[in-house]
């Protein structure tokens, strides 16, 4: 039988283990987590150091280390290069609807904005204490996210059913761990990371409040650059359908922060429907500046007295998938476009992409709106023939579902 001083020994000992592991899981950073995702090495007093003893986090680190090598090589550093050159003066704001959780071509085309903002579907997810997961877990968490990433990383768009089955019933699931990865491998430091809500009027509420009904649920994460310079990264879940940019505060929330820059990408053509006309006009109506492929907004849809048009590299139509959304005043805008050494969209190919920067005219706001399909129809060049789609589906996939 222990005696009085033995069992209050053994009780502090069994409460100092317990405050090291509560120490210990508190030490898991955002960053350091962002990290381990990434296949970088965390701090060097981080709980998760030891994960990366193991065989398949290594493997995960030296797949990560090609992969981002080469896409800096073959787009990114190229990407910043134009941007630098062709944006004179970006707004402090971007804005990224159909996004996905693609950081990384949001960061590429505007590095020098303050605060972010993608808009899509896909859920915020979740990134557990990773220290906390059974070691054999580890490993199969990293590999899923590596093949949510393969399309993104090969050919600068996600195939989005895809990338919901790799990450799906997964402990480490959603968008967020793949912000993790694109804010860690492109240099950012996270200093934090919150779960936020909108309500249907735009307002922010944080965890314990009740933003009601119709919430818009997202993310708020907080990092700095190699300037050490507080930024803002934000993404939403949420449709951006016609009834579903009606019911929510999304484009509420986003106008308080603009008017800001736009990026569509590999956006599907959702915009050329006409399920999608609130987003697109909200767009138009916020945007000092929008850079997009030719699947973002039509042509027909700019207005000629408020919008001047800088094309950039080929405009082969879309590919065999989307064959009914080609643009003849697009084909004669780009004959007088400039070349481009990088691909970017379904097209990913150098020298086969096409991309477009749209300037707003200052004060052209008040002006008579008038679009490009008002104008006198010009002679139409010659349709192409139908392409083969790119061979950009990683052989697993089997065939194009929808794309970002």
């Amino acid at each position: 039988m222990l005696g009085p001083l033995r069992i209050a020994a053994v009780a502090l000992a069994l409460l100092a283990a317990v405050v090291v592991s509560s120490a210990r899981a508190a030490d898991v950073t955002f960053d350091d987590t962002a990290r381990f995702l990434a296949g970088m090495q965390p701090s060097v007093d981080a709980p998760l150091v030891p994960l990366t003893k193991d065989p398949g986090w290594q493997r995960h680190a030296k797949f990560f280390d090609g992969a981002f090598a080469q896409l800096e090589q073959r787009q990114l550093s190229k990407i910043r290069t134009w941007a630098d050159v062709n944006l004179a003066a970006p707004r402090p704001t971007m804005f990224y609807m159909f996004s996905g959780p693609d950081f990384l071509y949001a960061n590429a085309f505007y590095a020098k904005a303050s605060t972010y903002v993608l808009g899509a579907l896909e859920p915020v997810g979740a990134v557990p204490d990773l220290t906390r997961l059974p070691r054999s877990s580890v490993g199969t968490a990293l590999y899923n996210v590596e093949r949510s990433l393969g399309s993104i990383l090969s050919f600068s768009f996600f195939i989005t059913k895809q990338m919901k089955v790799d990450l799906h019933a997964n402990q480490v699931n959603g968008t967020l761990p793949i912000l993790y990865v694109f804010l860690a491998r492109s240099g950012k430091t996270i200093r934090n990371v919150e779960m936020i809500a909108l309500d249907d009027k735009g307002g922010v509420h944080t965890a314990g409040d009740n933003p009601g009904p119709n919430a818009t649920r997202g993310v708020r994460i907080t990092f700095a650059g190699s300037d050490g310079e507080a930024r803002t990264l934000y993404y939403f879940s949420t449709d951006l359908s016609n009834s579903g940019a009606r019911a929510t505060g999304f484009l509420k929330f986003c106008e308080t922060l603009g008017p800001g820059n736009s990026l569509l990408k590999s956006a599907s053509y959702l915009l050329h429907s006409g399920n999608f006309t609130v987003v697109r006009d909200w767009v138009l109506a916020n945007s000092a500046t929008i850079i997009q492929d030719d699947s973002g907004i039509p042509l027909a849809n700019y207005s000629a007295r408020q919008w001047r048009f800088f094309p950039f590299g080929r405009y082969l139509g879309p590919i065999d998938e989307f064959a009914g959304r080609y643009q003849e005043r697009y084909a004669e805008l780009f004959t007088r476009a400039q070349p481009i050494d990088f691909g970017v969209g379904y097209r990913w190919r150098t020298h086969e992409s096409n991309l477009l920067l749209s300037v707003k005219v200052p004060g052209s706001e008040t002006a008579p709106a008038e679009t490009t399909s008002s104008a006198e129809p010009s002679p139409k060049p010659p349709r192409p023939k139908r392409l083969r789609p790119p061979e950009s589906i990683p052989p697993q996939s089997g065939r194009f579902f929808w794309f970002r």
